[in-house]
């Protein structure tokens, strides 16, 4: 690389270590180069819309230095400046916040003109310049990472994200990065954060209208002391990240609840039906999100059929059984202990309750597996009218649960 080129180390990488977390990948700036010499130098170009390469050997990024000015609403409107004369201190100031902006050069030197370190040390997630509002893009990753790191946003940077949702620039977020942003915030470790900073600015009810409704309406304090159902979601979607689970059981905790936001208010706090409902919700907001088909799929079957298993030991065997058909549990056994694990997620995300055990998920998957163990092929060559096939293998495993249940009752 020729002899002006300087090379830096930004972004997440440098605030990572200065948190004293692990550093999973680098981000590195190169100030005073070409396209033409980093390609010369062994680089391969991947940007598209600015010059991106990838190292020779190690296969990291490297980004020209590079000034960015607004041309269109969205977070793809920009026209990109990246040339030799570009200085670091420019390239840090379109970064969005200052905990992002800090720059180490390769004697460990660092640079740092926006205070980023002091933010870090209060916890606080403050935007760089007044660019942060021409990328709503922005406006995820404040929620995302209030969540990862339970950083407090700024008060100037939450009156500027407010301004940004008046001004109808978050409608230009395009599904699939609303989509990215929201499973890497439901990803983190307490995701609740994610959906109170997008409630703080007035973006959850552009993004996720069908959440938003959540909020404010009450529930029978017998059942929730918490009494809030959006609260009460979000206390679900927090189990779920606290137990560990995948990301189709935390999409389906958000989810879980949705038809409890159209309650008619003279039905309240009561929610009579609210099961049905929220399948249509829960397919609309999969649908305008652009979620994966198993996130889609898990959301439904838990808007569906969470209460009915939160009931599952007063349940009769056929009815069970149904239930195992009604969620393919014969051919998906493993989406239907995702199932199960929701609904422990919503039995759970309660106060007063957050340590309490679910024992319908022994008991189901239990009933589940005798049921499973049913011999249909047998049946079928004992059937001398194959009409009669599916009928004769539901009813043995029917049989085989009421037999199940009959060794649980006298064992109690």
């Amino acid at each position: 690389m020729n002899g002006r080129a300087r090379i830096y180390c930004v972004g997440g990488a440098v605030r990572d270590r200065l948190l004293g977390l692990p550093v999973k990948d680098h981000d590195w700036v190169v100030v005073g180069s070409t396209p033409e010499e980093m390609v010369a130098e062994g680089y391969q170009p991947v940007g598209r819309d600015f010059p991106v390469f990838l190292h020779p050997d190690t296969h990291e990024e490297y980004a020209l230095a590079r000034t960015e000015r607004k041309t269109a609403r969205g977070y793809k409107g920009f026209a990109v400046y990246a040339t030799p004369d570009v200085t670091l201190e420019q390239d840090l100031l379109r970064r969005d916040f200052t905990v992002n902006a800090i720059a180490e050069d390769g004697d460990g030197r660092l640079i740092d003109p926006h205070n980023g370190m002091a933010d870090l040390k209060a916890g606080v997630l403050r935007h760089v310049s007044d660019a942060f509002g021409e990328d709503p893009v922005r406006i995820l990753r404040a929620a995302r990472f209030a969540a990862r790191f339970g950083f407090a946003i700024a008060p100037e940077t939450l009156t500027l994200m407010r301004e940004m949702v008046a001004n109808g620039e978050v409608d230009a977020l395009v599904p699939e990065r609303v989509w990215q942003e929201l499973a890497r915030g439901l990803m983190e470790a307490q995701p609740s954060r994610f959906f109170e900073t997008l409630r703080s600015c007035g973006a959850l009810a552009r993004i996720m209208p069908e959440v938003d409704a959540l909020f404010g309406v009450p529930q029978p304090e017998k059942y929730h002391p918490e009494i809030d159902c959006g609260i009460h979601t979000l206390m679900v979607v927090d189990d779920a990240a606290r137990h560990g689970h995948p990301l189709e059981v935390r999409f389906a905790a958000l989810a879980h609840d949705l038809g409890k936001g159209n309650t008619p208010k003279d039905r309240l706090p009561r929610h009579i039906g609210h099961e049905v409902r929220g399948v249509g919700l829960a397919q609309s907001l999969a649908a305008r999100l652009r979620a994966t088909g198993e996130c889609r799929d898990l959301a439904l079957l838990a808007a569906r059929y969470h209460s009915d298993i939160h009931h599952a030991m007063e349940l009769r065997a056929d009815t069970i059984v149904r239930l195992f058909q009604s969620a393919d549990a014969w051919r998906r056994p493993e989406r239907f202990v995702q199932l199960v694990q929701v609904c422990a997620c919503d039995a759970r995300g309660r106060l007063g309750h957050q340590q309490d055990d679910y024992p319908q998920a022994a008991y189901l998957l239990e009933l589940l597996a005798v049921a499973r163990a049913v011999d249909a092929g047998a049946i079928a060559r004992e059937c001398a009218d194959k009409g009669t096939i599916p009928a004769a293998v539901q009813q043995a495993r029917i049989s085989a649960i009421k037999g199940l249940m009959r060794i649980r009752r006298e064992e109690l």
